[in-house]
């Protein structure tokens, strides 16, 4: 398939620069795959938008303070340093912007600073010297890693709005954003219907956000991001497909987990490791039965991920009626599920 495929026209006005307060009354475009039916509900609306037996499966990965301004040594010119991954041994891999070569140092403050040990096509890697751990670095001096598209500095606030309810392993630089939604009002309810919650973790990283620039889509790498299922989440899972209930996915994220971990039954097996898969249209969905899921880029992986799932032109159109209605987009803004 080509890269223009999944293009459409948009309005930058549309972009969330905050979320709505409370979190579940953001809205929620609904799609019928099956009658091809939009209609126009609120994430507050989820427990009766799903049945009793239905199976949510949410990501608990929990977003690094990951960006930190420093200094390139001996210029003194200012620098933002994401933190992307620890490789051990106190080497990260990192992302920064400009000019560097292996031996440059970058200072944080007097006591803190990276020196460049790669810097290549393939990505930075820099080892730290700190008297502290570089998890107590970035919650003490790291700001959010809010996504290029929100045009304004990271606030306070987004310490809480750019983490969900169910964050719990440190390791992403981006949020899972259709599980930024949830309250515990919305939860309690859920369960109150009979509508179960299991959790799964994939840090979030470059991978997700990959730009692809390739034409032909099938040429496009992707990178590996570390997913882990535990043994209460598979079995979850394999009552709930004995039941003839749904597993609904809450994220891209969720869909990538169980689909890398899936067997050919659709069971999911209890594993951890890293995932590469790319799934586009005509991948075959084994786990996963409807999905809830923010808008996307165009031309991103993430959008041909819900194309898959829900065909491409039903994305179109869902896309184009989001836009009509001027529903807020990406990570701070509104929602689709996928029935």
């Amino acid at each position: 398939m080509q890269l223009s495929e999944f293009d459409f026209p948009f309005d930058p006005s549309l972009v969330a620069a905050q979320p709505v307060i409370p979190r579940d009354r953001a809205r929620l475009l609904c799609l019928d795959r099956t009658t091809q039916a939009l209609t126009h509900r609120h994430v507050a609306d989820l427990p009766s938008l799903l049945n009793p037996g239905d199976l949510l499966v949410v990501n608990d990965t929990r977003v690094m303070a990951a960006r930190i301004a420093g200094k390139k040594l001996p210029s003194g010119t200012m620098v933002e340093v994401l933190f992307v991954k620890d490789l051990g041994h106190d080497v990260w891999e990192v992302m920064v912007k400009g000019t560097f070569h292996p031996g440059q140092v970058i200072e944080f403050d007097r006591r803190s600073r990276a020196t460049i040990v790669k810097r290549d096509v393939t990505g930075t890697q820099v080892r730290i010297e700190s008297p502290i751990p570089v998890p107590q670095l970035l919650r003490e001096s790291g700001r959010m890693p809010l996504p290029p598209y929100i045009k304004r500095p990271p606030s306070r606030e987004d310490h809480d709005w750019y983490q969900t309810l169910f964050a719990k392993h440190e390791g992403a630089i981006a949020a899972p954003t259709a599980g930024l939604h949830f309250t515990a009002e919305l939860l309690s309810r859920l369960e109150e219907r009979a509508i179960q919650v299991a959790m799964i973790t994939l840090h979030v990283g470059p991978a997700t956000f990959k730009p692809v620039t390739v034409e032909r889509i099938e040429d496009h790498q992707m990178g590996a991001e570390y997913f882990e299922i535990g043994d209460e989440t598979a079995r979850a899972i394999a009552r709930t497909k004995q039941a003839g209930r749904r597993v609904v996915a809450v994220g891209t994220t969720v869909v990538r987990t169980l689909e890398t971990a899936a067997r050919e039954t659709g069971a999911v097996a209890p594993m951890s490791g890293e995932s590469r898969l790319f799934i586009t249209p005509g991948f075959q969905f084994k786990v996963v039965d409807a999905l809830m899921t923010n808008f996307h880029l165009p031309k991103t992986t993430l959008v041909m991920l819900v194309s898959a799932f829900a065909g491409t032109e039903s994305m179109r159109k869902a896309y184009a009626e989001a836009v009509r209605e001027r529903y807020r987009f990406y990570s701070y803004g509104d929602a689709m599920l996928i029935l």
